[in-house]
This record gives structure tokens, C-alpha cells and sequence, in this order.
């Protein structure tokens, strides 16, 4: 009779994907969409960028990521359990809190990788957590929320970004046009500038 496999091999591998998803990209689903092929539970974790200005509140990114995560889990039933939860503070210590095996995430090109790289020896030497790299397909190769928002500022017609982001993000990125959020009006202002 074969003994059973020690407790450590029954252990479900959690992994954290984080982001502030200021707005959530088709790119960010493709990883969620590969990450539940890899591991056996995600968690995708909702945080905030103090570098950057955020578009969305805490409440909108998280409310528009689990619609499209939970729309993409209806798509795709066969894959790893995967939920949305928000966070504040430091990643490593939500993922320590939350007991996962590792950190995923994206790389798009070789400047993502150096910043990525540099980030995973931290956080293995910090708090011993590993971090899995998927790269992103050649679709999404220079999508970023960053770039989003820039064409949302600067763009009349938002249709455009429809091979970027899903129909509920140009929607939402509609409405705070309308409402000349502050982070827009400051991208537009500052993009005339340099044309200027």
C-alpha cells in the first residue's frame, strides 16, 4: 500500500495577481485567463498606485473587475477558482495574509521585464514570495492602463479603444470624460502642451 503524499503536497497553490487596474485592459484578462490554467486558486487583488493619479475610485475598479472576471469565468467554467478582492498597503503583505504560493504577473516587453525582475528579487528577499511571470500575448504587447487613459483624454471618438479594453471600461471611461475628471482634464492639458 502506498503511503499517503506528505500534507505540504495537498496544499492548494494560491497565487496573487495585483494591480491597481485604473482601468482593467483585455491584457490584465488574458493573464487572469492563464494564471487559473497554472495555479490552483487566484486572487485578483485590487490595490492603489500612490505614483499615480487614479481615474477610477477603489470601489469602481473593484466593481468593474469582478464583472469582467466573473463574465470571464462564465465563458471559460474549466479553470482555477478565482475571486476579486481589494486591498490597501504593501502586496507582500496582503499575498502573506491571503497564504499564496506566489505572486503573477505580465510582462509586455523587455522595459516591463527589468522593472518585473527587479521587483520579484525584492519581494523573494523581503518577505520570500515568488513571483510567476506569464508574457503577454503579441495583441497586447502595448497596451497599458496608462496609454488608455491618454487616448481617453486626448481621443474624441473612445470606440477606438475597443481591441484595448472591454465595452464596461469605454462606458465607464465615457462617463468620467462627460464629468472632466481631473486625471483626464490634467492628461489633455498636459498633451497640448507638449503639441504646443
Amino acid at each position: 500500500m502506498t503511503p499517503p503524499p506528505p500534507s505540504s503536497a495537498l496544499r492548494k497553490h494560491l497565487a496573487i495577481y495585483p494591480g491597481s487596474f485604473d482601468p482593467i485592459t483585455f491584457g490584465h484578462l488574458d493573464v487572469i485567463r492563464r494564471g487559473r490554467r497554472l495555479f490552483d486558486e487566484l486572487i485578483v487583488a485590487v490595490g492603489r498606485n500612490p505614483s499615480k493619479d487614479q481615474l477610477f475610485t477603489a470601489a469602481e475598479r473593484l466593481d468593474m473587475t469582478r464583472r469582467l472576471v466573473d463574465e470571464l469565468v462564465q465563458q471559460e467554467p474549466d479553470g482555477a477558482a478565482v475571486s476579486v478582492q481589494g486591498f490597501d498597503g504593501l502586496t507582500v503583505d496582503f499575498a502573506r495574509r491571503a497564504g499564496a504560493a506566489a505572486l503573477l504577473r505580465g510582462v509586455r516587453n523587455l522595459s516591463d521585464l527589468q522593472y518585473e525582475v527587479q521587483q520579484a528579487v525584492t519581494n523573494r528577499e523581503v518577505a520570500g514570495l515568488e513571483t510567476a511571470f506569464v508574457v503577454a500575448g503579441q495583441t497586447f504587447a502595448y497596451t497599458s492602463s496608462s496609454l488608455i487613459k491618454q487616448i481617453a483624454a486626448m481621443g474624441e471618438n473612445l470606440s477606438t479603444l475597443t481591441p484595448m479594453v472591454p465595452g464596461l471600461v469605454i462606458e465607464k471611461l465615457r462617463e468620467k470624460k462627460a464629468q472632466r475628471h481631473p486625471a483626464l482634464e490634467d492628461l489633455r492639458s498636459s498633451g497640448q502642451t507638449r503639441e504646443g
